[in-house]
């Protein structure tokens, strides 16, 4: 089994690498430091939004799922998932990135 990074690790170097894209990215809301779920919400340029959600599949490998499905949604839709989820899970890191280029790309697996 694999040593897992703490959550707050992961989003830091994640902002990090965003500002080395020159994509802007914020921390909108702080989860548990060790071990928060995390919720990326990326805005492309058209202004539509795809909400991941981090996973871990049946071999305990951790990566990334479309929460608000197969299409990119919109603001206000992205918005409803996110809410939702913070109800479910009040230790839940959130993550706005607005990647108008398509320069960021997530690390790990799209499950």
């Amino acid at each position: 089994m694999s040593a897992r990074v703490k959550s707050d690790l992961w989003v830091a170097a994640q902002i990090r690498l965003c500002d080395r894209l020159t994509v802007p990215a914020v921390v909108v809301r702080k989860g548990d430091p060790d071990s928060g779920a995390i919720l990326v919400r990326v805005e492309d340029a058209e202004r539509k939004v795809v909400v991941w959600t981090q996973v871990t599949n049946l071999d305990g490998e951790r990566g990334w799922m479309r929460g608000t499905g197969p299409m990119p949604v919109s603001f206000e839709e992205a918005e409803s998932y996110v809410k939702r989820a913070i109800e479910r899970d009040y230790d839940i890191w959130i993550v706005d990135i607005e990647d108008r280029h398509g320069r960021y790309n997530l690390d790990g697996a799209r499950l």
